[in-house]
């Protein structure tokens, strides 16, 4: 493992949350289309999507538009998923 990504990693490995919504992002979605697939609050999917972009492991693909924005992985985020899910 890439040793900039093992700080990460732990991060991800000590929330479960976290690790249920990285492992969710597999193509693009919506903080609602999350929560749905992981009954997790919206509310909490937010959040944990706030502190993953700040750590640049999702990027928002529209940033501008305050309903309906979408969340991808970025390279780290799918670094870290392949970590994940070994």
């Amino acid at each position: 493992m890439r040793s900039f990504i093992v700080k990460d990693y732990g991060w991800i490995l000590r929330g479960k949350q976290r690790r249920v919504i990285l492992k969710t992002l597999d193509k693009p979605k919506t903080p609602t289309l999350i929560k749905e697939e992981t009954k997790i609050k919206v509310s909490n999917v937010s959040d944990v999507l706030r502190a993953m972009k700040k750590r640049k492991i999702v990027r928002c693909l529209n940033p501008r538009d305050k309903i309906g924005r979408l969340y991808e992985l970025t390279s780290k985020g799918k670094s870290l998923l392949n970590e994940l899910n070994k």
